[in-house]
This record gives structure tokens, sequence and C-alpha cells, in this order.
């Protein structure tokens, strides 16, 4: 055989082998993360990974509710007893997947040809943004004293390995190394909370009236007019309801972090002390922005996507259905009890946009008509895919 046509061969055999090398490349990638997600759902639902082996991520995150709380609690029932409470309300598991890593200088997506528009602190998981990704926002309740309270992360592997998936975790962390096993149970959490079918399906009526594929009753259609009105309910100014500038479906978030003076929840225990304040962005949780002023009383502005389904609103679930939440940004400003969950020296940093700001004795920005008709319109955010496990 000529040097030629066996350099070809040569070459041949070895561009074949290569591409076969990449194809079982790539099967034990997807091998592994569908057993990742396989996993991380396993852990889902298992309560024995909590201290009191009563309480589960599904416990506080029920699918049947959206991946939101079941009950109308303003905060859930944890700890080593299973009876401690926590301090603020669950927020929704849906539609996390788009969130920006946290930022003190947010800046809206471009839209419109003009300079961007810095919003502040942006982004970032759970209610005070202290986190970027699903697998550290996994570890927080796993550890947290009033929630699955493991007073360790061997303790947490020691519970999965008396587990009927105690073998795939083994494999998926190549070894019996603590550290290596506690991030592979993290890493398996975020993989199931990828599933776009069980959170981020994008299936609701305003998905399919945006495709055109739906019609909005009378009532739906003069809410989503309120909604947008910036002179009216302003809501889209925070829970954009439009397409990104590339197609995507809206997120009903900016994913900002704001101060609304949102009434002091009595029914917290935390609250009982006069001088406990919960201060989302400067603490008490998170503690790396303790000593900036400007971001007490701030919180994540959450996704409206199956708002509905909710019970509890607010990040302290103080108000406890969505028309009472509609009224209450009508009704902020003329309260006599105004911003009572902030010391006086933070109360400048709440949000005055309309429909904020109106002065006492003035007429409201919204009639009940207009609430109700936004109240019907949000009914259009509820996801049409129903999870069941």
């Amino acid at each position: 055989m000529g040097s030629g046509r066996a350099l070809l061969l040569y070459t041949c055999l070895a561009l074949q082998s290569f591409a076969q090398a990449n194809i079982n490349d790539r099967s034990q990638a997807v091998r592994r993360a569908q057993t990742l997600e396989s996993l991380g759902r396993q852990m889902f639902f298992d309560s024995s990974l909590s201290a009191s082996g009563k309480l589960s991520c599904a416990s506080c995150h029920d699918p049947a509710f959206a991946y939101g709380p079941p009950n109308a609690l303003a905060v859930q029932l944890g700890g080593v007893s299973g009876r401690q409470s926590g301090i603020r309300a669950v927020p929704s598991l849906r539609y996390l997947q788009a969130t920006p890593q946290f930022t003190e200088h947010g800046f809206e997506e471009e839209t419109t040809g003009a300079d961007s528009v810095d919003n502040g602190p942006t982004g970032g998981l759970t209610w005070d943004g202290r986190v970027d990704r699903g697998r550290q926002q996994a570890r927080i309740p796993l550890l947290s004293p009033f929630e699955m309270a493991n007073p360790s992360e061997a303790s947490v592997v020691a519970k999965t390995l008396k587990a009927t998936y105690s073998e795939d975790l083994m494999k998926l962390s190549a070894g019996p190394d603590t550290k290596r096993l506690f991030e592979t149970i993290l890493e398996a959490f975020e993989s199931w909370e990828e599933n776009y079918r069980e959170f981020y399906p994008y299936d609701s009526k305003y998905d399919l009236w945006l495709a055109g594929r739906a019609n909005l009753t009378s009532a739906e259609s003069r809410g989503l007019k309120l909604f947008t009105d910036p002179d009216k309910g302003n809501c889209a100014r925070c829970h954009t309801a439009k397409r990104g500038v590339n197609g995507t479906p809206p997120q009903f978030t900016d994913y900002g972090l704001v101060a609304l003076g949102v009434p002091r929840n009595v029914d917290i225990p935390a609250n009982a002390n006069a001088n406990w304040y919960d201060l989302g962005m400067c603490g008490p949780v998170r503690t790396d922005l303790s000593n900036r002023g400007e971001y007490c009383g701030r919180f994540m502005t959450p996704s409206l996507r199956n708002v509905a389904r909710r019970r509890v609103f607010f990040h302290n679930g103080v108000v406890h259905s969505l028309k009472e939440a509609v009224k209450f940004y009508v009704n902020r400003d003329s309260s006599p009890n105004k911003f009572d969950d902030l010391p006086l020296q933070y109360r400048g940093n709440v949000d005055t946009e309309t429909p904020f700001g109106r002065t006492v004795g003035s007429p409201p920005v919204l009639t009940d008509q207009d609430i109700d008709d936004i109240v019907a319109f949000l009914g259009t955010l509820t996801d049409r895919f129903q999870a069941t496990h």
C-alpha cells in the first residue's frame, strides 16, 4: 500500500475513533444528567432528609401549588421539632431559571433604543438575593435551623446514604468523600429544578394569547390594560409583561429588589420582639450588605406567574388573598400603620412610584372594578401543566 493511501486510511480511522469518543462522551454526559435529575427529584420528596423526619422540600414547595406553599400560613413550620416558625413566606420555585446573578446595578433589557436604565440591586435567588445558583439555594433549607435543621453537611450525607437512591449518589460522586457527596446532592437538586416541564412550562393562557392561540375575556383584557398603564396599575414597571428582545416569554419580574413598605405581620413569632426587623438585603439573614442602609427593607420582586395559586403574599405573608394584595398598592399610603415594619431611618427607601404616592384623602388610582379586572388578568398567568407526584 502506498504511503499516501496508508496515511489517508490512518487519518480516516483516527477521525472515526475521535467521533466515536465524542459520541461516547456525550452519551455519558446525558446519562449523568438524567441520573442527577432523577436523584434530585427523589430527594425533593424525601422527608427523611430533615431532622424531624417529617419535612421534605415538597412540604413547603408543593407541586400542586406551582412549587409554592400548600396552605395559608404566613410562614411554614420546621426545625428539629417540626414546630419552629420561619421568618419569611415561602416563594415559588417556578420560573427561576432565567434569574440573573445578583448585582448592585442591574440594567433593563434594551428594547427602545434609549439609554439603559439602572434598576439598582437586581438578581439573585431567595427573598434577599443572597445566592446565585440553584445548588447554593438548595443548601439553605437543608441546614437552616427553622427548616430541615440538619446540623452539618455530613448529617445530610449520612441520611442520603441510608436511602434507596444511595447507589446512584455514590456513582455520581465517584467515591465516599463527604464533601464531594454533599456537592453532588446540591447539584442533583439544581438539576431537578431545571426540568422545564415541572418548573417553567410557559403554557399559561397568557402565553397562548401571546401566540395567537387563545382569547382574553373582557375583564382580562381590561386588567391587562390597567396592569401595563403607567398612570393606573403600573404593575409592568417591575413585573415585565412583554416578550424579550429575542422573543423570550415575559417573566413577569425585572428581578429587582424593592422596598414596598408592607405592614408588619404580627403572626410571625419573631415579630413579637418590637425591636426585631426583617430588613431583607441588609439583614438579618443576608450579612454581606449589613452596613448598607440604603438597601434596608428591599426584597426580591417575584414573578407573578402562578400568583393566583398562592394564599400568602409578600415576603412576610401578611396578605392572604390576591385581591387584597392588589389593594395594598392602592391603599398603602393612606394606611394608619404605614411603614410600621421599617425603622424610621429606612423609610426613605420605600418605593413611591404609581400606584403609590397618593396623599391621604385623595381618591385611589384604581377603583374596585379595576382591581377585580387586574385580578382576572393575573389569573391568566396560571400554568396549565399540573405536576403530579
